[in-house]
């Protein structure tokens, strides 16, 4: 490195060894605070890009892209060392998921990374799909989830998920991402599901339920059909249909929100969506009750303006009736539109909430 290259250096406090030593880890940490350029190609690259490593003799570090570029060097194009907003989202990721137990506020975050608050909020949901805010909810939750899978009690695991009591784990269920997706595409396998088939005003209802939350809540005609669904849904999972008295309280709440007595954000869920799908899903949650959408206000509303069909899709993989309200998204042309669980619940649920005809 020439004598310009190491006083800058020494300006930010990272070291040649230090700087060769992310260089060689591809450390993420160490992206949007330096660049190194290979004398052999002309080209430099950040820390962490997954091109060959060069020759330490080869090698020279700049803290950023202008001064690479101002010393004959062009930028790569497989890591791409000026997308800031790549840099500036993983940066924002690593303190959320270093913060994880302490938890830190979108101004405190942004303070840490020298940007304003709104521009930070915009570049991290650009990039992963959801805010900090619900990035950090969702690792946490995740976090319950794997220590009650290794068989914690729900306080123990709140504890170590960062929750300062068990019912702040339901707080915070809807902003959850949900089963992982290999759980879900493994068919449920590692999973337990119990089961409760009940009656409403609406017919019969099955509820299914992981010890994170409500997985299932589906419409149906009889028991059997609702049930054969469910193993359709989950074929690997372990389901148990034995009544217990914690599985009848989420029914009792889930039977309430739909029949109009309760509030659907009280109920913990364990579902899995792609990113696209949650946001859809969030979308639908934040229609207020009496209120409809179009799938192409939905999908304006999301930042995919051109997704309307699928919204529309995103919708009918909902696995909550009502308590992620698909009823309330309606065709721009008119009418109330498919739903899974037939038009005339749909139409019924619209009437009740005062956005029906």
């Amino acid at each position: 490195m020439d004598a310009r290259g190491a006083r800058l250096y020494d300006q930010r406090m990272i070291s040649q060894n230090l700087a060769w030593a992310a260089v060689l880890g591809r450390d993420t940490k160490f992206d949007g605070r330096l660049v190194y350029g290979v004398t052999s190609t002309s080209i430099y690259c950040r820390p962490s890009c997954s091109s060959r490593r060069p020759k330490r003799e080869n090698t020279r570090f700049f803290t950023n892209c202008d001064e690479a570029e101002s010393a004959g060097f062009r930028a790569c194009l497989r890591c791409d060392p000026n997308d800031t907003s790549v840099t500036l989202s993983e940066r924002a990721r690593r303190i959320l998921d270093e913060q994880l137990e302490e938890g830190i506020s979108l101004q405190e975050l942004a303070s840490r990374l020298n940007v304003s608050r709104f521009h930070l909020q915009r570049t991290f949901k650009k990039a992963f799909g959801v805010s900090p805010k619900q990035y950090q909810a969702a690792q946490k939750l995740e976090h319950v989830r794997q220590q009650l899978k290794e068989g914690a009690d729900v306080l123990t695991a709140a504890y170590a998920g960062g929750f300062t009591s068990s019912s702040r784990i339901y707080e915070r269920a809807g902003e959850r991402l949900g089963m992982t997706p290999g759980e879900y595409r493994r068919g449920g396998r590692d999973l337990s599901i119990r089961s409760v088939v009940t009656e409403t005003s609406l017919g019969k209802l099955l509820v299914g339920a992981t010890p994170v939350g409500v997985c299932a809540v589906w419409f149906g005609e009889t028991r059997e059909e609702l049930e054969e669904m469910l193993r359709a849904e989950f074929p690997a999972a372990t389901i148990t249909t034995a009544r217990d008295r914690e599985l009848e309280r989420v029914v009792e709440v889930v039977v309430a929100v739909i029949e109009g007595r309760g509030q659907a954000e009280t109920i913990p869920l364990d579902v899995f969506a792609s990113v696209f799908q949650m946001r859809v899903w969030n979308a639908l949650r934040s229609i207020p009750s009496g209120s409809t959408r179009s799938y192409g206000e939905i999908a304006e509303a999301i930042g995919a303006p051109q997704s309307a069909r699928a919204v529309g899709n995103a919708c009918g993989r909902n696995r909550l009736a009502y308590l992620i309200p698909c009823h309330r998204a309606v065709p721009a042309s008119g009418g109330i539109g498919r739903y899974r669980w037939g038009s005339e619940r749909k139409q019924e649920l619209l009437r009740r909430e005062g956005g029906g005809k």
